[in-house]
């Protein structure tokens, strides 16, 4: 009896000493994960190579799209631009690029994905944007390039800076105001879309956004990282609480749409990695406002553009005929025109 007593203290300590091993791993490359995530600088704590890239989105880059995609950014540097700064809603400070068109029919409001910028996201289409008489609000998201913040937010913070650069380009501009995203920037404006917005505010353009924090970081673990996102998950969600002051469950896209007026375009590749295009399937069920679809066979993540062209620029010129003198006629909850 007490030799059977021993060896289950034995095996249970040696399962107390495994699964505290077990945690302790967990802690440690979630910890590195949610760095890497929403930290400025937390990119600097895993090598960035190829190799770590196509592990976080899931796919190969492809070079002439990665070519495409800086020539354009580059081109867009050099155009003159003026670069404007906002103070939000929390004190941090703001940067904007303000790219003007002659006799503007409307502004567009452009918000950039995670660890990218908006030249990289937007640079395909900033002359389409121009020479359709769009004065572009190029913005720098909070924790990325020259905006200050410590965090990036998953759309979960950026959402009330957009609606503070809406404040901003409808008291300067007076023209029809659409707000376009692409990843990350795609579902900040998403999320944006049942704050109480001017009704000069005439839609969104949603390119390649994601359902949630929770939705993306648990697709990115699973299917492109390979890891079970149980503890995982929970770990990151009590980290995210800590630094950003709200949970990757807290709010979502989806929460938002269900209750937007706002037009939306909706845009994905078939063949996205990083954010599965069923997420754009999601949002676009849920939500309330008249909303299109834009599928393009074939494109990966954020590379729409680049794959159809043709197709990307009817849809937004189509979009924008029937939106830019639209109006939302609450008490009797119709929708119409002006």
């Amino acid at each position: 009896m007490k030799k059977n007593t021993k060896k289950l203290i034995i095996s249970a300590g040696i399962l107390g000493v495994g699964f505290s091993a077990i945690a302790s791993a967990s802690y440690l490359l979630t910890n590195m994960l949610v760095k890497v995530a929403l930290e400025r600088d937390g990119i600097d704590k895993i090598k960035q190579t190829p190799k770590t890239r196509r592990i976080i989105t899931g796919f190969e880059e492809d070079k002439g799209f990665m070519d495409a995609r800086t020539s354009s950014a580059k081109n867009l540097s050099q155009k003159e631009m003026e670069s404007v700064g906002i103070t939000c809603f929390d004190g941090t400070k703001l940067i904007g690029h303000i790219y003007p068109c002659e006799n503007a029919k409307r502004i567009i409001i452009a918000m950039h994905g995670w660890r990218s910028s908006y030249g990289e996201d937007f640079g395909m289409m900033a002359d389409f944007f121009n020479q359709n008489q769009c004065t572009v609000l190029y913005v720098e998201q909070r924790g990325q390039g020259q905006s200050g913040g410590d965090y990036m937010g998953f759309g979960l913070i950026e959402r009330f800076d957009c609606l503070d650069w809406v404040r901003y380009a409808n008291e300067r501009f007076k023209l029809p105001i659409y707000l376009a995203g692409v990843s990350m920037g795609a579902a900040t404006v998403l999320m944006a879309s049942d704050l109480e917005m001017p009704e000069t505010v005439k839609g969104i353009i949603a390119d390649c956004g994601f359902t949630s924090p929770h939705a993306i970081w648990k697709h990115v673990a699973n299917n492109n990282m390979k890891l079970a996102y149980g503890i995982i998950g929970k770990i990151a969600d009590d980290m995210c609480k800590r630094k950003i002051q709200i949970g990757t469950k807290d709010y979502s896209a989806i929460d938002s749409l269900k209750s937007t007026k706002i037009p939306v375009l909706f845009i994905h590749g078939t063949d996205d990695h990083f954010v599965p295009i069923t997420m754009t399937y999601e949002n676009y069920k849920a939500c309330s406002s008249p909303k299109k679809l834009l599928v393009v066979p074939g494109a990966d993540h954020a590379m729409s553009f680049y794959i159809a062209p043709d197709e990307y620029k009817k849809a937004v010129i189509s979009f924008w005929n029937e939106f830019d003198e639209y109006v939302y006629v609450e008490n009797e909850k119709t929708n119409t025109k002006k």
